[in-house]
């Protein structure tokens, strides 16, 4: 089977989209960006390339398969998958932290420090070999994609219980810091295959052998399935640093465009709000792009400038949109400047405004700016699309339907769940057409 890619090398976050060649989605794929950007681009192709082996694995299961135990195989098998990747890079983390230890910097402390950190990731370690209840393993499927979240928050809570004044929770958080860059730069030794057979003896001994027999019939088919690379391309913040020639990179602009028309082909208007820029894109009937305009000269009013609030406010970013739904009166921003941004948020709260109201006005300031663009580049027609990682934000996507419908009326607003993914299933669409074009010629 062949396969066409599209890797979307973002500011902060790294995403590939894989297609078959019908121009179904096959995997997709997502990691943290980071200096290294071959590896980022690596590794959010080879988490397509897991995806994609889980949905051909599911088109497998379909074909024997009871409807009652499909999700219920599934589920497991792809939650213990996970563990075995998890339990990989946990042993990772023990040898980078161990390395860390052995710095002249916590010399005076090495001892204890190498005894409580070893201590705590093995903690960490354990925990992960343990099997999960099934009611346990579903709400596992809704925990962060990235190691580095969740090994932070395992560590960050054991660190609490370890620390004294000798060796400080910020002289354990310290190691984790420098460790965690070492193994999120680091790619798995252990292929698919291996971690899926290994995955596989432990959910077997969940059912009977003759439904376990199907299941490992069906595991084997999938893996017999060879996926052959028939394109790459490559688009986003980053893209002149991907590892791809000229010819394979396409703008986020025309990606994003054409990405949206395929998931909402009647779109017209386009809106991306990424971590450092964003985007106003009008696209014809064919998704191609018209028209735009871009705000790249400051992370004001985009994912950065989030971050930067859930920093100030020592939220997670995913915690921001939920607790400004909660506003009961919104303040109103004046600036959605990221340098002062801090200053003016330090002075709302110490005048005793609600942090509710205070991140609702922020939101909606955030939109506004994004209306500007789209006021600029040809306002918003009928359809429009919101994509980009802020579109999974209920507030921004709440304030944007309110400012769309008083400034230019009824309109559709659509939202994909996998809206983050639009500029990598706009490159990789763009990779399937090329191997067309080349195969008519």
């Amino acid at each position: 089977m062949r396969t066409f890619t599209g890797i979307d090398l973002g500011s902060t976050t790294t995403k590939a989209v894989m297609l078959d060649e019908d121009g179904q989605i096959l995997g997709r794929g997502i990691t943290n960006s980071r200096s290294n950007y071959d590896l980022a681009a690596t590794i959010a192709k080879a988490e397509a390339h897991v995806s994609a082996r889980f949905r051909l694995l599911s088109r497998e299961l379909e074909k024997t398969e009871p409807a009652a135990t499909l999700e219920k195989f599934l589920t497991l098998i792809e939650v213990e998958f996970r563990r075995q990747q998890s339990l990989e890079q946990l042993r990772l983390l023990a040898d980078a932290t161990a390395r860390e230890c052995e710095h002249p910097r916590v010399a005076r402390i090495k001892d204890a420090l190498i005894e409580r950190v070893a201590a705590l990731v093995e903690h960490m370690i354990q925990a992960e070999a343990k099997p999960a209840p099934l009611m346990v393993v579903k709400e596992e499927k809704k925990t962060s994609d990235f190691f580095r979240d969740r090994a932070a928050s395992q560590y960050s809570r054991l660190a609490e219980t370890h620390a004294d004044a000798r060796v400080t929770f910020d002289d354990l958080m310290s190691i984790f810091d420098k460790a965690i860059i070492r193994v999120e730069n680091t790619e798995l030794k252990e292929s698919f295959q291996d971690l899926m057979l290994r995955a596989l003896s432990k959910v077997s001994a969940r059912f009977d052998e003759t439904t376990a027999q199907r299941h490992r019939t069906a595991v084997q088919r999938a893996l017999d399935i060879e996926l052959l690379n028939g394109g790459v391309i490559g688009t986003g913040y980053g893209r002149q640093r991907l590892p791809f020639p000229k010819q394979d990179i396409r703008s986020e602009i025309l990606c994003h465009g054409l990405g949206a028309h395929h998931q909402f082909p009647a779109t017209r208007t386009v809106l991306d709000i990424g971590g450092q820029d964003t985007k106003a894109i009008q696209v014809d009937d064919r998704g191609i792009v018209t028209s735009f305009q871009m705000n790249d000269r400051c992370a004001a009013g985009c994912g950065r400038y989030l971050g930067y609030i859930a920093d100030e406010m020592s939220l997670g970013v995913h915690e921001l949109g939920p607790i400004a739904m909660q506003s009961e009166r919104r303040v109103k921003i004046s600036s959605t400047c990221t340098v002062f941004a801090g200053a003016e948020l330090r002075d709302r709260l110490s005048n005793g405004q609600r942090r509710e109201d205070i991140l609702a006005g922020l939101h909606r300031a955030i939109i506004l700016r994004a209306m500007s663009l789209l006021a600029r580049s040809g306002g918003v027609l009928d359809e429009f699309t919101f994509t980009g990682g802020v579109a999974n934000n209920e507030a921004a996507v709440t304030a944007l339907r309110q400012l769309v419908d008083e400034n230019y009326g009824a309109r559709t607003v659509n939202i994909s769940a996998g809206s983050i993914y639009t500029g990598a299933l706009g490159a990789a669409l763009f990779s399937l057409r090329a191997a067309h074009e080349q195969a008519a010629a």
